[in-house]
Order: C-alpha cells, then sequence, then structure tokens
C-alpha cells in the first residue's frame, strides 16, 4: 500500500519527486499528456509536505502562474484564496505560491 506524503520523511519526499519527475519526462517523451499532468501534480504535492506551511497567512500575497493571489485561509498544506479581481475561490498547494520576485524570474 502506498504511503500518505504526511507519512515521509524528507529524504523520502525527494526520493518520490525523482521518480515522479521520471515518470513524468518518460510521459512527455511518449506523448501521453494527461498522465504528465499526473504526474506534475504529483510532484507539486509532494514539494508542498517539504515546506512549512506555518509561514504562509491569511491576507498574505502570492502568485500562481503570475496571477496574484491573495490566502483567505490555510489547510493543511493548501491556500485558499482569491485572485486580483475574481471572486471565486480556489485552493492551490503551497508549492505552487510564489513571492513576487520569485514569480518574475
Amino acid at each position: 500500500m502506498e504511503r500518505r506524503f504526511s507519512e515521509m520523511s524528507p529524504y523520502e519526499l525527494r526520493q518520490k519527486i525523482g521518480e515522479f519527475t521520471d515518470e513524468a519526462r518518460r510521459a512527455e517523451q511518449m506523448g501521453m499528456a494527461s498522465k504528465l499532468a499526473v504526474y506534475e501534480r504529483k510532484i507539486d504535492m509532494a514539494k508542498a509536505y517539504l515546506m512549512d506551511p506555518e509561514s504562509f497567512k491569511p491576507g498574505q500575497v502570492y502568485y500562481v502562474n503570475d496571477r496574484s493571489f491573495t490566502i483567505s485561509q490555510m489547510k493543511g498544506r493548501f491556500a485558499w484564496g482569491h485572485f486580483a479581481g475574481d471572486d471565486e475561490l480556489s485552493a492551490y498547494p503551497i508549492s505552487l505560491l510564489k513571492k513576487k520576485k520569485d514569480a518574475e524570474s
């Protein structure tokens, strides 16, 4: 049975990220877009478990895909919030949130 990311050590998480990266590369080479997307999401989630969710607070502004995202609340490794000018509530793993200087690079 597959273990949850929350049960893994940082070392194990990094190993999993490496495995997922290899699988994503294979899927991309074979032209399997949906399989590639699945592995990219798994990588994002595993990376979120290497980060400290306590460093993300409601009201803080981050960038997701170069769009301004304001955190409304935190639930585990997910930040819930809104994009600028949008009322729809969205959730993203904290590994996808970037500071402005990171978003520009």
